[in-house]
């Protein structure tokens, strides 16, 4: 009987790939093993920066509010404000952070109508800019203020027949945290109280909205 001559050759090429292959396979592995752990660091990480807001407590400190105009008002715990003064409107929300990162303020929309839960939050377009950051602490109350000044304003005159209907205001404040990232919308409803003071009341949230702030 005669034996077949070996290919040491040609065995040692395939056990070298069966090698190669199974060193592939172990790396991809501890690859994605990796990089499932890079992003549950990151959204740890993102998680410690989400902040959240809502209305004050009535108990917090009122705050003090100064419009660019010199106009002021005392808004205290836990309330909204929309006011009517020599054709302006002038409206604020006293606010807490109960998220665990600072809290921007960026933008806001407003609609003079009942806010309805289930309808999706305005467009970027839909949301005028804030002249100024404001920013609510974590853990802290604070406040939003916008005005309405401009006669040519379509918003401005919807807004000043409302507020002398006393109707509910539909708010939508857009925010980030501390490095412009996790965008975030809140929908209140404002309801009419005593005068210009109004009943703020969250009614959703948006966490971490697609939205280009840049």
């Amino acid at each position: 009987m005669i034996l077949a001559e070996v290919d040491w050759v040609t065995i040692a090429g395939v056990a070298t790939a069966v090698g190669t292959l199974i060193l592939a396979v172990a790396t991809f592995g501890a690859t994605r093993s990796a990089n499932r752990a890079a992003r549950i660091a990151e959204e740890s990480l993102l998680a410690g920066l989400r902040p959240a807001l809502v209305p004050s407590r009535e108990t917090d400190p009122p705050e003090e509010i100064l419009w660019g105009d010199d106009h002021a008002i005392t808004l205290p715990g836990g309330a909204a404000w929309a006011e009517e003064f020599e054709g302006n409107v002038y409206l604020a929300l006293a606010l807490r952070n109960v998220g665990a990162g600072l809290a921007v303020l960026r933008g806001y929309r407003l609609v003079p109508a009942r806010p309805d839960a289930s309808s999706p939050h305005g467009e970027p377009g839909d949301f005028r800019r804030q002249q100024l950051d404001l920013y609510v602490p974590i853990g802290d109350a604070s406040y939003w203020q916008a005005s309405l000044r401009d006669p040519n304003d379509p918003l401005r005159a919807e807004l000043r027949s409302a507020v002398h209907r006393d109707a509910i205001l539909t708010l939508e404040l857009l925010y980030t945290d501390h490095r412009g990232g996790q965008p975030t919308i809140t929908r209140f409803a404002l309801r009419p109280g005593d005068g210009p003071r109004r009943q703020p009341r969250v009614m959703r949230h948006w966490s971490s909205v697609a939205f280009d702030l840049a």
